[in-house]
């Protein structure tokens, strides 16, 4: 009777759309989202290739060849093992999924691992670096109607970066650009509790429905210099990102065209190692678009065009930097909301976290919903 009972008011209930507006990414380096994301006109590391391959040029010469190897990292939702936990001890039984549902309706859960693998170098002629990917995330949001959106994928591939720098008589001005090809796994659907009956492990039905698909992309950026020997070496950034099929045929995990402005300082501090300060203004014309999947697994994209989703700020203070240890601490906003990380390197082992929240809402939409992450990585260096 129970069953009945709750069958027919989901019945009664059931809306034809849930909502999901992430922005897309491939990748995202604790270094940099502690420091609010921002790294267009910053560069420095091997994975700039993923905001502005021009930042390529930004490695530091004397490092040599820059070896990042086992990048082991993860982020999380903190109570995304709590509801996965919840879910599977139900049993695949409708009243206990249905009560699961019921206590997380309207929550964001967000699970994630990765590691890029890179060897890098800055010569005197350019800058190259050489890149593996390998990363999966799984994300779920539920809804007031007993329902469940994921969108989720498993997904890698091979990254190549090249930079070189160019002194004129206006400033310096550096080039750069990468090739990503990139193989998915990926499934996104709206999931009834109806659809729900039966599973009693959801991480295994979605690794059971996944489909594949590979892209591949090109990225081109500048960053310029328009102040030789200024103490506080301004720099403006540029860059368009994910030209080509990368798109993944407007499935999860697709990667639009985008289009991307910085502006950094570095200022030189005696007492601090360094000192960068940064604002980013990402996807200028408002190619990342928000989803609404509808009851029957098909979905519908739409226009998204929320100016604080696209700004990032960052603070970079290097406090000490010596062969044996070097650390910094990264502060910043991220759509709208706080970020923080700390950096570590301890002989040839590195240690990062970063916290930062993903809007996956948007403005005008009646659901403003903040996903707070959580993330740490660890790996070697040298």
């Amino acid at each position: 009777m129970k069953k009945i009972i709750l069958l027919a008011l989901i019945g009664a209930t059931t809306s034809l759309f849930a909502m999901y507006a992430e922005h897309a990414s491939l990748y995202k380096d604790p270094r940099i989202m502690g420091m609010g994301g921002a790294n267009v006109a910053v560069g420095g590391y091997s994975t700039s290739v993923f905001t502005n391959p021009a930042g390529l040029a930004n490695i530091k010469k004397e490092h040599g060849y820059v070896v990042d190897l086992l990048g082991l990292g993860g982020s999380y939702t903190p109570e995304v093992i709590n509801f996965i936990d919840d879910f599977d001890d139900a049993n695949g039984e409708v009243i206990p999924i249905g009560e699961t549902l019921k206590k997380y309706a309207g929550d964001h859960f967000h699970a994630g691992i990765s590691n890029y693998s890179s060897i890098s170098k800055n010569s005197d002629m350019f800058s190259w670096s050489v890149g593996i990917l390998a990363a999966s995330d799984f994300n779920f949001m539920t809804h007031s109607d007993l329902s469940l959106t994921t969108t989720s994928r498993v997904y890698g591939g091979l990254v190549l970066g090249a930079a070189k720098n160019y002194n004129t008589e206006y400033g310096r001005v550096d080039i750069g650009v990468s090739i990503k090809v990139i193989h998915q796994k990926f499934y996104e659907d709206t999931l009834t509790i109806i659809d729900l009956m039966g599973i009693d492990d959801l991480t295994q039905y979605i690794e059971d429905k996944l489909e594949s698909n590979t892209g591949i992309g090109i990225d081109i950026g500048a960053i310029y210099y328009p102040l030789k020997d200024n103490y506080l070496n301004p720099a403006i950034g540029f860059s368009v990102m994910n030209i080509g099929s990368i798109s993944m045929d407007d499935n999860f995990g697709g990667q639009p065209t985008t289009v991307n402005l910085g502006i950094s300082i570095t200022p030189e501090i005696e007492v601090l190692d360094k000192l960068v300060v940064a604002i980013d203004y990402v996807d200028l014309f408002n190619a990342n678009e928000y989803r609404l999947y509808n009851s029957d697994g098909t979905y519908n994209d739409y226009e998204e065009s929320d100016f604080m989703k696209r700004v990032r700020l960052g603070v970079g203070v290097g406090l000490i930097e010596s062969s044996l240890f070097s650390t910094t601490l990264n502060f910043g906003i991220y759509q709208a909301s706080y970020t923080a990380g700390i950096n570590m390197e301890i002989s040839i082992v590195k240690i990062n976290f970063a916290t930062y929240a993903e809007e996956i809402s948007t403005s005008g939409i009646g659901e403003d919903t903040s996903d707070r992450r959580y993330m740490a990585q660890i790996g070697f260096a040298w």
